[in-house]
């Protein structure tokens, strides 16, 4: 083996000097050329990564002054029918387009993808004209041309704007910034240039079609059906145009009418209650409930009884619907809600069960007292029937109050007649079970305030000729006397309706006196009062005298 390596070693030691000889010889003839390149090389190296450095700076300037300027004059205020309408550009990881309609809620539309959203928001109505348009049809039929005219003119007139003020911003910015009359210039191109790449990824993301998919938020979330079907308006869009100019008109009145509600302002220390009944598993009461506490910025809410409808165990996963909400939710049994319902809407970790006791919630000592009933059906509404025996039931209990010296700021029950058993002990008396807002001064000066269905009376709802509308009540109080000030009755129209009615009222005397004296002996129910003594077998397949307390009027539904 050490001889056959000795014989390669001696035969490749000549190619290795040869190779060597080759390298230096190339090595010499190429140093002409690398002593001719290295100073130029030298010199464009440091200027060119100077240069690129500086263009991408104003660059950078340009666009985002760019952006800014197309934000910032991006808006415009225009007018559409009896009604003006704020126009404007924001800042979107999405694109898209709001139609924001306050009080209502708001309606989003994936328009298209892009860096820029449009909003559309309703700033202002004029009542005159809003009142010409509802009482007019062919205003309406004029408004269906007028409006898109109007629309494509305040769009026009925001994107002329955004596009000047970006243009601006972006020259502004390479002025002041690089101080050079060149860079500002290439600062405006480069806005420019941002100008139309967001122009075109408009275009090409444009998506005729989203108005078949919106977004509904606000009370409009449980109303979509106010701009009719959502398929039908992409295939007959001229009917649609009809719809919005008539939905324009439905808005304007609304705004007309809350234009002349009492003046009452409720400063920050009011306390805020929202009153529901009846929900009647409706999940669409949550997203009422929801909104409407969030947009009142209530402090409690207030539930008096009817959450299920046969208080079943199956039922009991939509008390689960409680915790969603951001606040503390008072509770009363009703009598189709079992001890069962109880027991689940006590495990939220908002709710507050009351059953013949009291308890302080949000500043307010509020008593309550569950339905003695459970008659979830028409088979069991006899085992407990007659106001005479509920009106005792509440006698009974009001004594016992009384005798504790406890003077609650409310009292929440079930059903009106046992309710008027507190008259005296409390200036308010909340009750549901009747299906029909309404609210009236007891002798003693105890306001028994009954609220409607908050879920349309599920599917009782749709027992009577129209449907039962879904009824809530936002109550103010004053946080120095704990006296309710006034309320805001809030109704939407039931399944298959589209309305959407606020109605302001005041407390006339909201520190009157309370008269102590407790009733003698079980009073028999008043000439005005929309409760009847006793529930007929047929109630309420047959039709009773129906309510006629300041909203539209509705028959009561006793369940």
């Amino acid at each position: 083996m050490p001889r056959v390596r000795t014989a390669l070693t001696n035969a490749l030691t000549p190619l290795r000097r040869r190779a060597a000889r080759a390298r230096r010889v190339l090595h010499d003839r190429a140093a002409p050329v690398r002593d001719f390149c290295a100073p130029a090389a030298r010199r464009v190296r440091p200027a060119l990564t100077g240069r690129t450095a500086r263009v991408l700076l104003v660059v950078a300037v340009g666009l985002t002054a760019g952006y800014a300027g197309l934000l910032l004059g991006g808006r415009t205020v225009t007018a559409v029918g009896p009604t003006d309408v704020q126009l404007s550009l924001r800042p979107s990881l999405h694109g898209g387009t709001t139609l924001d309609l306050p009080p209502l809620g708001s309606l989003q539309l994936d328009t298209h993808w892009g860096p820029v959203s449009l909003e559309a928001h309703l700033t202002d109505v004029r009542p005159e004209q809003a009142q010409s348009l509802i009482e007019n049809d062919t205003e309406i039929d004029r408004l269906t041309d007028r409006i898109t005219e109007q629309i494509r003119g305040g769009v026009v007139t925001v994107l002329v704007r955004a596009a000047l003020v970006s243009l601006t911003a972006g020259f502004l910015a390479g002025l002041v910034v690089f101080r050079s009359l060149r860079r500002a210039v290439l600062g405006m191109a480069s806005a420019a240039l941002g100008l139309v790449v967001v122009c075109l990824l408009t275009w090409a993301t444009f998506n005729p079609h989203s108005i078949a998919e919106p977004r509904y938020t606000g009370l409009l979330a449980n109303a979509p059906q106010i701009v009719g079907d959502a398929r039908s308006i992409v295939e007959r869009f001229s009917e649609y145009r009809a719809q919005l100019a008539r939905l324009v008109g439905n808005v304007s009145e609304l705004y007309a009418t809350t234009s002349t509600l009492p003046t009452y302002e409720p400063d920050p220390s009011t306390i805020r209650v929202l009153h529901v009944s009846d929900i009647h598993l409706n999940p669409a009461a949550w997203n009422v409930i929801k909104s409407v506490s969030t947009q009142f910025k209530v402090d409690l809410i207030i539930d008096t009884g009817d959450l299920m409808d046969h208080g079943s165990s199956a039922e009991d996963r939509f008390a689960e619907g409680i915790s969603d909400l951001d606040v503390p939710y008072v509770y009363i049994r009703g009598n189709h809600d079992s001890k069962g319902t109880q027991k689940a809407v006590a495990a939220q970790k908002n709710a507050v069960v009351l059953d013949d006791d009291t308890r302080e919630v949000a500043g307010l000592r509020i008593y309550g007292a569950g339905d003695p009933r459970f008659t979830p059906d028409k088979s069991t509404r006899d085992d407990f029937t007659g106001a005479d025996q509920i009106r005792e039931e509440g006698l009974r209990l009001a004594a016992g109050l009384r005798e504790s010296g406890t003077v609650p700021d409310i009292v929440a029950v079930h059903d009106p007649a046992e309710g008027e058993a507190f008259s005296g002990l409390t200036p308010l008396v909340l009750a549901g079970h009747a299906h029909a807002r309404s609210t009236r001064l007891l002798p003693t000066g105890t306001r028994l305030f009954v609220q409607g269905s908050t879920g349309g009376a599920g599917l009782r709802g749709l027992e009577h000729e129209e449907p039962t509308p879904i009824d809530l009540s936002v109550l103010y109080f004053s946080r120095a006397t704990h006296r309710l000030q006034g309320w805001d009755d809030l109704r939407l129209g039931g399944l298959g309706l589209t309305s959407a009615h606020i109605e302001r009222k005041l407390e006339p005397d909201p520190d009157r006196t309370i008269d102590p004296t407790p009733p003698a002996t079980s009073p028999p129910p008043s000439p005005t009062s929309p409760f009847p003594s006793e529930f007929p077998s047929d109630w309420p397949s047959r039709s009773p005298t129906p309510l006629t307390t300041g909203s539209p009027t509705r028959t009561p539904d006793a369940d």
